[in-house]
This record gives C-alpha cells, sequence and structure tokens, in this order.
C-alpha cells in the first residue's frame, strides 16, 4: 500500500473496526446490565413478538389467580352467613319439637312460635343482608342456571360469572357460581299467613313449617324444618364444591403462569456467561482498535516527514 496524505485509509478501516467492536460493547454492556437478551425489536424481532404475548399471558393468568381468591372470599362470606343460618334452623327445629308436644297450652305454644317467627325473620335478614363487595349473595338474585346469566348492563343479573383464563372460551376460561336464596320464605318456614283467634288461616299442610301456634301445625312443620335443613345444606355443598374446584383452579393457573415465565425467560434472559465472554472479546478489540487508529494517524506524519526531507 502507498504511503499517502489525502486518504489515510489504514485510520479509515481503524475507525470502522473501532465503530463495530464499541457498537457490540455498548449491547453487551445493555444485556449484562438489564438481564436482558433481548432489549429491542432489533435482538430479535420474533423473538421479542413471542415474549410479549407470554408476558401478556402471564400477566392474565396472575390476575386470574387473584379473582379465583376473590371468589373463595366471596364464598366463603355466603358460607359463614349459611352457618348462622344453620344455628336458626336447628332452634327452629327444637322449638317446633316443643310446640308439637301436649303439655303446652294454646297461649304457650303463642309465646313459642313468637320466638319461631322472630328466628324465620332473622334468617330473612341475613339473606338479605349478606353482601360481598356489594353484590348480595343469599337473596336469591345469583339463583338459577348458568344460561341465565346476563352482563350487557353495568350490573350483571343471574349467577355470578367467575372469569380466570386468558381468553372467552367457556370450556377453559370461566365457569359460573349459583347459589340459590336462603331466605325463610325461599326455605318454606315462617311468616304465617293472618290469624284469626290465635289459629292460621288456611290448611295444615299449607302452612307446614309457616307456624307453630297449634300443635298439629308444629307437628307438620318437623318435616318442613328439615326440608329447609336439606334445602340449605345442598347450598353449602355447592358452595364447598365449588370452592374446592377454585382452588384446584389456582394451582392449575399458578404451573401455567410459572411455565410460561420459564418459557419466556429462555428467550428474553441473557446467559450471563456467555455474554461475559463477549463482552470481554469486545472490549480487547475496542481497545486494540483504539492503539492501532492512533498509529494509522501517525502515518501522514511519516510522509511529511519524507517531504521535510
Amino acid at each position: 500500500m502507498s504511503l499517502v496524505i489525502n486518504h489515510n485509509l489504514m485510520a479509515m478501516n481503524a475507525a470502522r473496526n473501532l465503530n463495530q467492536s464499541y457498537s457490540q460493547l455498548s449491547v453487551s454492556t445493555r444485556r449484562l446490565s438489564s438481564g436482558l437478551r433481548v432489549g429491542t425489536a432489533a435482538d430479535d424481532a420474533a423473538g421479542l413478538a413471542i415474549r410479549e404475548l407470554m408476558r401478556a399471558d402471564i400477566s392474565s393468568l396472575q390476575q386470574g389467580v387473584r379473582n379465583a381468591n376473590d371468589a373463595i372470599s366471596l364464598i366463603q362470606t355466603a358460607d359463614g352467613a349459611l352457618q348462622v343460618v344453620d344455628e336458626k334452623l336447628i332452634r327452629m327445629k327444637e322449638l317446633a319439637l316443643q310446640a308439637a308436644t301436649g303439655t303446652y297450652n294454646s297461649d304457650q305454644r303463642l309465646i313459642i312460635d313468637s320466638e319461631y317467627q322472630a328466628m324465620a325473620s332473622e334468617i330473612s335478614r341475613i339473606a338479605a343482608a349478606t353482601d360481598f363487595n356489594g353484590i348480595y349473595l343469599l337473596n336469591g338474585n345469583l339463583s338459577g342456571d348458568p344460561s341465565t346469566h346476563n352482563g350487557n348492563g353495568l350490573d350483571s343479573t343471574g349467577p355470578l360469572k367467575i372469569h380466570f383464563g386468558t381468553g372467552n372460551d367457556s370450556a377453559e376460561d370461566y365457569y359460573y357460581i349459583a347459589i340459590a336464596g336462603a331466605s325463610a320464605s325461599a326455605l318454606g318456614l315462617g311468616h304465617a299467613s293472618a290469624s284469626k283467634g290465635g289459629a292460621v288461616v288456611g290448611t295444615t299442610a299449607a302452612n307446614a313449617g309457616k307456624a307453630i301456634s297449634t300443635q298439629a301445625l308444629a307437628q307438620a312443620s318437623l318435616a318442613a324444618i328439615n326440608q329447609a335443613i336439606i334445602s340449605k345444606d345442598k347450598i353449602r355443598a355447592n358452595l364447598g364444591s365449588m370452592q374446592n374446584r377454585l382452588e384446584n383452579t389456582i394451582t392449575n393457573l399458578s404451573i401455567q403462569a410459572e411455565n410460561l415465565q420459564a418459557a419466556e425467560s429462555r428467550i428474553s434472559d441473557v446467559d450471563v456467561a456467555a455474554e461475559m465472554t463477549e463482552f470481554t472479546r469486545q472490549q480487547i478489540l475496542t481497545q486494540a482498535a483504539v492503539a492501532m487508529l492512533a498509529q494509522a494517524n501517525s502515518l501522514p506524519q511519516m510522509a511529511l516527514q519524507l517531504i521535510s526531507g
């Protein structure tokens, strides 16, 4: 190569190599400092697209776990209220059995019936007042078939829809919680029809469970109370099975999120050992390019010495 003044080709070549090495050194520094192999689309466009979809699914699954946990809290609230209802039903059966015996007169049975009606009113109050985050659980609003759910309005109606999946597929992304009404009237107890002279209007069979003011009504109410207890137990059993299902769903979602996180890590996280090796290589190349550029920049001075003699 000729010794020239106008174009220092060695310096240009050294400067180009320096820019390349410095650029790669900058990439390695960014990767090591961020911990990410894919920091921009330029690093791996396809990998970035896959990673972002995975990140969206991971966040959705984590929110799904929180949704399922909220549903469990809702179920536990309803079950706690039904546990209190259970105590009231047991007391009502105790009162019915007390009124069914022949050792009490009519006045005493009316006194017993007044407590019976108070228990029924308390059951209705519990059913009307039990709520979770403003959603009333035992007043019958959440009863019915899942097909009756309507979420088009600001307030959805029908069974409660618990959404936990990343899509909107009924087979895998959500299911419904239906809770039957647990008021005294829904259970067929208390709040007897109008009385005349202490007697309940209507047949004994029609008023079974509604009052225990007569011996016949008290005896007929025993079966009605048993049926009410069975109805209440069915609600609690359904809630218990749904809670178990939600707990299994949470376990499954957590495993899914963990596996997706591992897959996302393999795509985007940097291999520190390999990247540190590359960093050291580029650092040495950069230092060498700087040294050679300094040497190449001195070549025109050699030509000047020849000219000056």
